[in-house]
């Protein structure tokens, strides 16, 4: 039938936004994936500040300690911790930034791959629309019904009224529903119109 090609084509196109969506799909899984990681990441930040303010705290206490006593080990002592602190405090910013950027290496990497699957698919819309249109004269000619010529040539005329169906006529006027067809070339029987002129082949 005519509406045929562009169904086939509707199709084509719902293949290819379906595909796109599966695409889209997969990157929201991994960008979820990156967030875990991040909520994971964070909690490890986390987990090292309370490290961080435990030994600032101990640091401070032999300092108070040091100060009181004056002995020179436990000051000596604090000094090394105060160092380790620093050290720690400059590895958990060096952990946050290499983090960082292996997260937004990820995510730019996930949004390059979306950004070429949904351009291929767009090209496949794209060139399946020329090969749907190109199609339309074959498949138009494959559905042309085809009538017969096997019907009176004698008959009457017969104006379509509202309500009317080719079935209900032919009852009206005693002829085969087959007939009125073919005389009147009807490639959709079900649409005959209010007013419409039919030839009644052998009708009364």
């Amino acid at each position: 039938m005519p509406g045929r090609p562009a169904l086939s084509s509707l199709i084509l196109s719902c293949a290819a936004l379906a595909s796109i969506a599966a695409t889209r799909a997969s990157a929201q899984t991994d960008v979820a994936d990156l967030r875990e990681d991040v909520k994971g990441l964070t909690q490890r930040v986390n987990d090292l500040s309370l490290r961080v303010e435990q030994l600032e705290h101990d640091s401070a206490e032999l300092k108070a300690k040091a100060d009181s006593s004056g002995r020179e080990r436990d000051l000596v002592t604090a000094e090394q911790l105060n160092g380790a602190v620093a050290d720690l405090n400059a590895s958990i910013k060096s952990a946050v930034e290499s983090s960082r950027t292996e997260i937004l290496q990820k995510v730019a990497t996930q949004m390059e791959s979306l950004a070429r699957q949904t351009n291929l698919a767009l090209d496949s819309i794209a060139r399946a629309a020329p090969a749907a249109q190109a199609a339309t004269p074959a498949a138009a000619l494959a559905a042309k019904p085809e009538f017969g010529d096997a019907y009176s040539r004698q008959g009457s005329s017969y104006t379509v009224v509202k309500g009317d169906s080719v079935g209900l006529i032919a009852k009206k006027t005693g002829a085969r529903v087959k007939d009125i067809i073919d005389a009147n070339k009807l490639a959709d029987p079900s649409r005959i119109q209010e007013g419409q002129v039919l030839f009644i082949p052998g009708g009364k």
